[in-house]
């Protein structure tokens, strides 16, 4: 009855014990996400004298890829999954993550019992004149019989042990709650840092692919251009020698044919720099590339509408915020750690095992020894150290909200400077179409006012080479703005192009 009695009072109280360890509250600021002041609308802020004038450009939330979509082809997309597999910095990246996953592991296997074997054999003596003889010389101080004994004691003797150690610290105040909160904090942080390797590497890929390919268009246009002016040099040549025209106009094209070629020989060094810019960014050696950039370009491409998305999704969105938001946890969770180290830290300890001069009676029953008991760990006296380092903890946690909204502002910033570049070539390149035109028009005149004898060829010269620069800028102007549009897509913080890396994808479902 007795032991009954025993066992059911040991139950309720290791029951309400369990109950008043969860409802122990961890001391320290739990995590509370940071406010962030966000507009209605984009326009509303918006930098400089002119309103943000953004044609097609829509405040709904953008679908997973959309943005990108329009900006790649197969080439570019076959690019991106290159970099993603064999960028080191996405690689590294990868690696930093599993290690905060590691750490986050290791934090919370501090949240139950630790227990350790242990087994041994040890031969030992004592010594004849220790401390051991004490009780010897106490009660034999001489003699025969205290020599006997002391050649006892002294006489060599194995033990064997083995059994186990158990221990659990008790989590009063919180301490591994919230070193746990940090690890997973760090994690959060490194998973973020990885997003936004990832949108750099893709805004990177995607950017240099097309100065490419507005390379390969100057390149083309050019290569017409000289054409045109090989045949009318051919041209004048004839008529100079037939006496027709002068040899002003004649030298006049030469000069341009030789600008021309000058011209194409500096685009295919630029060309050769954007496809090494583009092998680095994979992390392939020069020349890795050739086949897969051997594919010819497509032809021209509609316009993607800009899907803005809305503003209060900027802080969602962005990586950099993520990780801002993520150490403020982090800083936020380890001002917890620190006030638990005030406090006395209580840990539950028991130990079981058996013991025995001789192999063959270890086993037995009769050889076994235990203990069991709390200890008690209290902090006395450290001259403030403990005091200093929460002081120093909260410190740093207001230095991470300063840099989290520092962050944002940032980010408000970049996605505004953006937007106005890319309006603003917008814009340019409204004005190079109706530049163009007027070109044309010029040309075709000049064309015609020289077939009826009216003018000499020099105004057909001037007028062609008008339009060819005009030309020339409406196909940089077209580059430029997909570049522009890649940069506002970046700051706006969509990360949805590349895959995971292989190291994280096998890893994320831990």
């Amino acid at each position: 009855m007795k032991t009954r009695l025993a066992s059911a009072s040991l139950r309720i109280g290791a029951g309400a014990l369990a109950a008043w360890l969860a409802g122990c509250a961890a001391v320290g600021p739990d995590r509370a996400r940071p406010a962030v002041d966000a507009p209605a609308s984009w326009r509303d802020w918006h930098g400089g004298a002119a309103s943000l004038q953004l044609p097609g450009a829509a405040d709904r939330p953008a679908t997973t890829g959309e943005r990108w979509a329009a900006l790649t082809d197969p080439t570019l997309t076959r690019l991106l999954a290159i970099a993603a597999d064999g960028n080191p910095d996405i690689a590294g990246a990868s690696l930093r993550i599993l290690e905060a996953r590691t750490l986050e592991t290791t934090a919370s296997a501090q949240r139950g019992p630790q227990v350790a074997a242990r087994a041994g054999a040890s031969r030992q003596r004592l010594s004849d004149s220790g401390s051991s003889t004490r009780l010897v010389d106490a009660i034999a101080p001489s003699g025969a019989e205290r020599d006997q004994v002391l050649s006892f004691l002294a006489s060599p003797y194995t033990v064997y042990q083995a059994g186990f150690d158990a221990s659990w610290e008790l989590d009063l105040w919180g301490r591994v709650r919230r070193s746990i909160e940090a690890a997973q904090a760090q994690t959060e942080e490194s998973d973020a840092t990885l997003r936004g390797l990832r949108l750099t590497l893709a805004a990177d890929v995607v950017r240099t692919y097309h100065q490419w390919r507005g390379l390969q268009a100057q390149q083309a246009l050019l290569a017409e251009q000289r054409r045109a002016a090989d045949e009318a040099e051919a041209l004048l040549a004839a008529q100079f020698r037939g006496g027709l025209v002068t040899e002003q106009p004649l030298l006049a094209r030469r000069q341009r044919v030789a600008d021309l070629r000058s011209r194409d020989d500096a685009l295919t060094l630029e060309i050769a720099s954007a496809v090494n810019r583009l092998t680095v960014l994979c992390g392939r050696h020069p020349g890795a590339l050739n086949d897969v950039l051997a594919t010819p370009p497509a032809g021209p491409q509609p316009l993607p509408s800009v899907a803005l998305g809305l503003p209060a999704d900027l802080v969602r969105h962005r990586p950099d915020v993520a990780a801002a938001e993520a150490r403020l946890a982090g800083t936020t969770a380890s001002i917890g750690v620190a006030v638990a180290d005030l406090y006395p830290r209580i840990t539950l300890g028991a130990s079981f095992g058996f013991e025995s001069l001789h192999d063959q009676e270890l086993a037995q029953w009769g050889s076994r020894q235990w203990s069991i008991g709390p200890s008690l760990s209290l902090p006395v006296f450290d001259h403030g150290r403990r005091r200093a380092t929460v002081a120093l903890r909260e410190l740093q946690q207001q230095e991470a909200a300063v840099a989290f909204q520092q962050t944002v502002l940032k980010a408000w910033h970049e996605v505004d400077d953006a937007a106005s570049a890319y309006a603003s070539e917008l814009a340019q390149q409204r004005t190079l179409d109706d530049k163009a035109a007027l070109a044309d028009a010029a040309a075709t005149l000049a064309q015609a006012q020289y077939g009826k004898g009216i003018t000499d060829y020099v105004p057909v010269l001037d007028a062609d080479q008008a339009a060819d620069e005009v030309r020339q800028a409406r196909a940089d102007s077209a580059a430029r703005l997909r570049i522009r549009l890649v940069a506002l897509y970046k700051a706006l913080g969509d990360d949805g192009t590349l895959p995971l890396a292989p190291a994280v994808a096998s890893a994320s479902g831990r």
